[in-house]
């Protein structure tokens, strides 16, 4: 009788033994993280979508951050930039044809420009003046303080520019951009003129819903990378044979080093297109770029996770923004130090189409994806202004 109350009493301590804590939700749970405001907290001290494949990303991460979802309700995210002095974000929604903003005071979001003519790529100069992409003008623009518009470039060599993706500013006052083909369909701008190459057989009709003016051009050039000199000409960097399909770019911290994302093939596109990599050259004190590499493939655990925009930190690590289509966990932001070498990844439940450091010390990464705008404070700050 003695033993059998001694198991008994054995058994129920057994059958009360805590299991330990659930683990948090996380991208790839199942039910996958609720990132709304009505989400269950996620975190005992790391977001379980902040990953560190290489232990010096723990310098970087913050420990007791957790990603925010601060707003959903876009078409397609691009192009987010920090406005310093005025503590708020600008980014776009492009098929929408308007801007955003999102105030830091009380979160909330309004239209900072509609329309926008399909703008992309935003950011901030060293004067703190906006910079954006346009894919419907096929144009790079700059909002003056007293709210005028500057066209900074609009062609090059006497032919219209493709559509404009993504710009960064350089202190010497110059500014640099890629000019994809994006913009040249009807969700994001504006097909070309019957017989162009994304309207060949001239079947679009892309005066459809727009200004006078508005589809009356056609894609004359290659996709290449720019510099807007102070002066204002337009000189060439980068041409399609050295990065097809350029995307997102930007500058190291000491600017010695421009990368360039290479993305994928767009509408008119004759050739092969991008890879899905980033690229990184040497620029000289002429502005000539030299010492072509090949960064990173973007490859992680043998997905492709393809880049869009790029933003490097002080320390001259790369945070590229990951489409990665339909390999859930992926899509997000992907983080390799200057060798090129992978060392932390941000995992988001939609591709992240661009980034950018913010928020008063420069120490909050925002990610347009899809259709929200997310956050995450981090343990380093962004190597440039917007």
């Amino acid at each position: 009788m003695g033993l059998g109350v001694v198991a008994m009493g054995s058994g129920a301590a057994l059958a009360q033994t805590p299991a330990g804590p659930a683990a948090p939700p996380s991208t790839v749970t199942t039910p996958p993280r609720d990132f709304s405001p009505r989400g269950a907290p996620t975190t005992y001290f790391t977001d379980p979508d902040v990953l560190t494949v290489d232990p010096a990303f723990n310098n970087y991460a913050q420990p007791n951050s957790a990603i925010q979802r601060l707003w959903t309700g876009a078409l397609w995210s691009e192009g987010p930039a920090w406005n310093a002095q005025g503590r708020y974000l600008v980014w776009s929604d492009i098929p929408n044809n308007r801007q955003l903003r999102w105030l830091e005071d009380d979160g909330r979001v309004s239209v900072l420009r509609s329309p926008s003519n399909n703008s992309n790529g935003n950011t901030f100069d060293y004067q703190g003046r906006q910079l954006s992409c346009e894919h419907l003008m096929r144009r790079v623009v700059r909002y003056e303080l007293d709210g005028s518009v500057t066209v900074l470039a609009d062609s090059y060599d006497g032919k219209r520019l493709n559509s404009p993706n993504d710009v960064v500013p350089h202190p010497d006052g110059s500014y640099w951009f890629t000019d994809p083909p994006y913009g040249g369909q009807l969700y994001e701008g504006a097909p070309d003129a019957p017989g162009g190459p994304s309207n060949a057989n001239g079947r679009l009709n892309p005066k459809l819903g727009q200004p006078p003016g508005i589809g009356e051009w056609r894609r004359e050039l290659p996709t290449n990378c720019y510099r807007v000199d102070p002066s204002g000409r337009v000189d060439l960097v980068v041409s399609e044979q050295q990065v097809p399909d350029p995307n997102g770019l930007c500058f190291s911290p000491d600017h010695r080093k421009l990368y360039v994302a290479s993305t994928g093939k767009g509408p008119g596109d004759q050739g092969a297109g991008g890879k899905g990599d980033v690229h990184v050259f040497d620029v000289g004190t002429d502005n000539k770029l030299s010492n072509q590499k090949l960064f990173t493939d973007c490859m992680v655990d043998g997905v492709k996770c393809g880049p869009d925009g790029l933003r490097c930190d002080v320390d001259g690590n790369v945070w590229a923004s990951s489409n990665a289509g339909r390999a859930v966990g992926y899509s997000g932001v992907t983080i390799w130090n200057p060798e090129g070498k992978l060392i932390g990844r941000i995992r988001l439940p939609e591709i992240c189409g661009n980034i950018c450091f913010g928020g008063p010390k420069r120490n909050r990464l925002f990610m347009a994806a899809s259709q929200s705008l997310y956050a995450v404070y981090v343990n380093t700050q962004g190597a440039a202004p917007g």
